[in-house]
């Protein structure tokens, strides 16, 4: 049987591997840090398969298609984004249970939409390139849910996506012990003219939610609501509430933050837990 052993919220912010040196040192090496716990907790849990919750940002598809929610069933590489910093590679996928994840939500009202040749980005590479590479032998499923390009998905909808994962996961009947990765924010507002503001008290005020196990009140945030205070990049905590969806009744601990108006927002990087 297949389980889920472990979930983490972390940034995807492209800036990170592309302007490594524009944070002060003590905010980088938080970071950084933050992600090395990351590595080490997947390692120590022994994890077969990371399924990584990112979302697109016409990148990928572009504004004549952007699917509200996408996985990746095929053959895996990354990053499309040359100027990232990152080395392009083939990626170890596990198209079993991605199609198995895929074909349990179409029985159970989840459109998916499928990419058998997925390039990918920032969303999924950054995490993928700090927190999933450095151990050896682990798979990853790419997620895309539409949190960043309107009309962004729901959170309810992005909740429902989460749990049927789960679901899916718990049905599989191979042995994979599986971790889950939602990533992007928190606060950010990328390519508008508050680019490089940084809302700490709102931040701090989303992982405390999280920190309560409180997915409800997550949900219950407007979206007019969220790009006031914490920005269109804010929408990305729609993949946070995913992550939690496949986690199930859980809470969060925080392993770090830093608000980097170097990288253009705050970084916040959590562990969820079983409540």
């Amino acid at each position: 049987m297949a389980e889920i052993t472990c979930g983490f919220l972390m940034p995807h912010d492209p800036l990170i591997p592309s302007m490594p040196d524009a944070p002060p040192k003590a905010k980088r090496d938080a970071c950084l840090g933050a992600y090395r716990t990351v590595t080490d907790r997947i390692r120590a849990e022994k994890v077969d398969s990371v399924v990584v919750i990112g979302d697109d940002h016409y990148t990928i598809n572009g504004p004549y298609c952007i699917p509200q929610a996408m996985i990746g069933i095929g053959d895996i590489e990354g990053p499309c984004e040359k100027w990232l910093g990152i080395q392009h590679e083939k990626i170890i996928g596990n198209e079993a249970l991605a199609r198995h994840i895929m074909d349990y939500g179409r029985e159970n009202g989840v459109d998916w939409a499928a990419s058998k040749s997925l390039k990918l980005d920032h969303s999924v590479m950054v995490p993928y390139h700090y927190a999933i590479r450095p151990v050896d032998n682990i798979r990853t499923i790419p997620v895309y849910i539409n949190s960043g390009m309107e009309p962004v998905i729901s959170s309810r909808r992005a909740y429902e996506i989460g749990q049927s994962i789960g679901q899916a996961i718990a049905a599989w009947d191979g042995a994979q012990r599986v971790a889950v990765y939602g990533t992007g924010g928190i606060s950010h507002w990328p390519g508008m003219a508050e680019m490089g503001r940084v809302n700490e008290v709102w931040d701090r005020m989303i992982m405390e939610m999280i920190v309560r196990g409180d997915v409800g009140s997550l949900i219950a945030l407007r979206d007019e609501d969220i790009l006031r205070d914490g920005g269109n990049g804010g929408l990305e905590i729609k993949n946070f509430i995913c992550a939690m969806g496949v986690m199930g009744a859980c809470r969060g601990e925080v392993i770090a933050y830093e608000a980097v108006p170097e990288w253009v927002a705050g970084c916040g990087y959590m562990e969820l837990t079983a409540a």
